[in-house]
């Protein structure tokens, strides 16, 4: 399973349209899949870039009733000092590092290899790492303060010249074109061509 073992399906991939000297693994969020992120990423597809999209093992989440769902951990609230499930996100981590570790065997060096995601998500140990973090000033799931506590954290956990923050107005819990076109210019800026 691509060194998937959180028992999902295999993830869904946008191929490079030309020799993959890159790749992006991007994490959907909470009761999604790959599926629809994949999709997105053939919208801003750079032609040396490989797009990962793997999807979450269906775990009941105890935010929601503990109603089974795709989640890269459980959520047990929403408030900044909630309770986090710990060994749900090393498990989620393990994942992420074996589909790193198989792109890397497959040719692709990891400083080659970005990681990113929507709404939930599992932060690498690279202090030095370009961090792109986009939110939308209308979203009701997660305000944007919990944005703005997020990438305060990040700013004390990694070199806070690498941290890059974009809101969108009127951007519910969703994706805009412009947010995307960030993206992509993001990518391309950490994962140039090289041949």
């Amino acid at each position: 399973m691509c060194g998937n073992n959180m028992s999902a399906p295999l993830p869904a991939i946008v191929p490079a349209a030309r020799k993959a000297t890159a790749a992006v693994i991007f994490l959907h969020g909470l009761g999604d899949t790959g599926h629809g992120w994949a999709e997105a990423m053939a919208g801003i597809r750079t032609p040396h870039v490989k797009y990962i999209c793997p999807h979450a093992p269906i775990m009941p989440v105890s935010l929601n009733m503990n109603m089974a769902m795709p989640s890269w951990f459980d959520i047990i609230g929403l408030n900044p000092d909630a309770e986090e499930d710990e060994t749900g996100i090393k498990k989620a981590a393990e994942s992420i590092k074996a589909l790193i570790d198989q792109e890397v065997k497959n040719g692709i060096p990891s400083h080659r290899i970005v990681l990113g995601g929507f709404s939930q998500s599992v932060l690498g140990s690279n202090k030095e790492v370009p961090v792109l973090q986009c939110h939308g000033e209308a979203d009701p799931l997660v305000p944007l303060i919990f944005g703005c506590l997020t990438v305060e954290k990040l700013k004390t956990m990694l070199n806070p010249n690498n941290i890059t923050f974009k809101t969108y107005p009127r951007m519910p819990h969703s994706a805009c074109p412009e947010e995307m076109m960030d993206i992509k210019q993001f990518i391309e800026k950490q994962l140039p061509p090289i041949d």
